[in-house]
């Protein structure tokens, strides 16, 4: 009797599934690179004659506040606009349940353990470093999260490719890291909760999902409800994105007779740019413009808080996520793409250290009541994801070649038929085709040979 075949960790996608990688990350390479745009033009006018004007702008409040939603811009900022973030992300985790790398509970099994061991690490790097020197230990989660956008713009300055099973786990690294912190925040940064403002919230919900799958369409309906169930988390003390996480989760992914696609791919295809190129830059704008002189960098090596979010994430995030990797693979007995090596996961784990819109929000979160110290942290969370950055980009750049050429074969379509070649081994018209394409190359040389023969004996001729 055969053994089984092993499973294979990071082998390659579907063709539909590599289709929707490819598309996805697309818009969060373009994204990210607003975001770098963002944090930069924020350090830029927090460290200079402008950080004046740039903070009475970040303060400045408006809104209504009867409704408890009179904030400051960077309120509106992290709350608001975040919570498009968020909601992308629901969508996200709810096409991978359903369609994606996590609907099959033992091929989830690898990517899932990864993230998970990508969140405790750094979260008890933290606790040791903060308890080894009497720091608060309230901001344990600020280097829990990946920022997939800062580090697919990372790989888009650096010019490094990645193949598709690469980038595919590092999507799905964010989606759970994404999960992960919005149960973090719910769970351990809400301080109070008005239960009639949250009970109001989830049956705004239930309405939501009422319509939804009873398919009333119109963004007339959903856009006017999903503010007031918006509204009505931020007024329960619950963190607000939440309702963007819950809201992205109710959409349906699958796709029904007469449909193109699904309105959770439909809603994506729309929201996602406007998520990636302008959410979430806004939110970094507001967020990461943070004091940075000599002695501040200084001081984030010396400060428990700060030393732990930056070791969190340089050293927590790769180990965690390489090593849960790594324990997965060998006690599910699955077996590396034998295209890939051990040392491209770790430098994919080394790039998942890059945490910086979530790690910023949660840094601001953890640590309400001392501006400074949540200054600082952000400061940290810059220089770590700013190392883990570096890191990454000199283990990657070693394999450059050989991604590239990964890369080149998984793109190769000589046939012309608009799908890789490498989806087509098995089936016998592509082979067919290659073979009427290389007669016609044959025939064409065949052609040009006697060309070539009549001329040469031409001019062996005589005069």
């Amino acid at each position: 009797m055969a053994a089984p075949l092993r499973r294979k960790f990071l082998g390659r996608l579907t063709l539909p599934e590599r289709t929707f990688v490819t598309d996805a990350l697309r818009t969060e390479t373009v994204g990210g690179v607003i975001l770098l745009v963002a944090a930069v033009a924020a350090l830029i006018l927090a460290n200079t004659p402008l950080s004046g004007l740039y903070q009475d702008v970040r303060d400045f409040s408006f809104g209504p506040g009867s409704l408890h939603l009179r904030l400051s811009v960077a309120s509106w900022a992290a709350d608001g606009l975040l919570t498009v973030f968020f909601f992308v992300a629901g969508i996200e985790l709810k096409r991978e349940l359903v369609a994606g790398e996590l609907r099959d509970p033992r091929a989830a099994a690898l990517p899932v353990v990864a993230a998970i061991c990508g969140m405790i690490m750094p979260a008890l790097v933290f606790v040791t470093v903060g308890a080894a020197g009497g720091g608060n230990l309230r901001g344990w989660a600020v280097p829990t999260a990946t920022d997939i956008a800062f580090a697919l713009a990372v790989l888009a300055v650096l010019g490094t490719a990645l193949p598709a099973a690469l980038r595919a786990f590092l999507l799905t690294l964010a989606v759970v890291d994404d999960l992960g912190a919005i149960l973090i925040i719910a769970i351990f940064y809400t301080t109070h909760i008005n239960l009639v403002a949250l009970g109001l919230s989830f049956a705004g919900l239930a309405v939501f999902w009422a319509l939804h799958h009873k398919g009333v369409r119109g963004w007339y309906v959903y856009v006017p409800l999903a503010v007031v169930i918006w509204a009505l988390m931020h007024a329960s003390g619950v963190h607000s994105t939440v309702a963007g996480v819950a809201m992205g989760l109710m959409l349906r992914c699958t796709v029904r007779e007469g449909e193109e696609c699904s309105p959770a791919e439909r809603v994506e295809h729309r929201v996602r740019p406007l998520s990636a190129g302008l959410a979430v830059p806004l939110f970094a704008l507001f967020a990461a413009g943070v004091p940075v002189s000599g002695g501040a960098i200084g001081q984030v090596f010396t400060r428990p808080e700060t030393l732990g979010v930056v070791l969190g994430l340089v050293v927590g995030k790769t180990v965690g996520v390489f090593g849960g990797s790594w324990l997965a693979a060998r006690f599910t007995k699955a077996e590396l793409n034998e295209d890939l090596a051990w040392a491209d996961v770790f430098a994919v784990a080394s790039l998942a250290g890059i945490g910086f819109t979530v790690s910023l929000l949660i840094g601001e979160l953890a640590f309400p009541g001392d501006p400074r110290l949540a200054a600082e942290v952000k400061a940290a969370v810059l220089i770590g994801s700013l190392l883990a950055a570096v890191l990454s980009g000199v283990l990657l750049k070693v394999r450059d070649r050989r991604y590239r050429k990964l890369c080149e074969e998984e793109e190769r379509d000589e046939d012309q038929d608009g799908i890789p070649d490498v989806y087509e081994l098995d089936s016998p018209d592509y082979h067919l085709r290659m073979a009427a394409i290389h007669e016609a190359k044959a025939a064409e040389h065949r052609r040009l040979a006697e060309v070539a023969a009549a001329a040469e004996s031409g001019d062996d001729g005589p005069a």
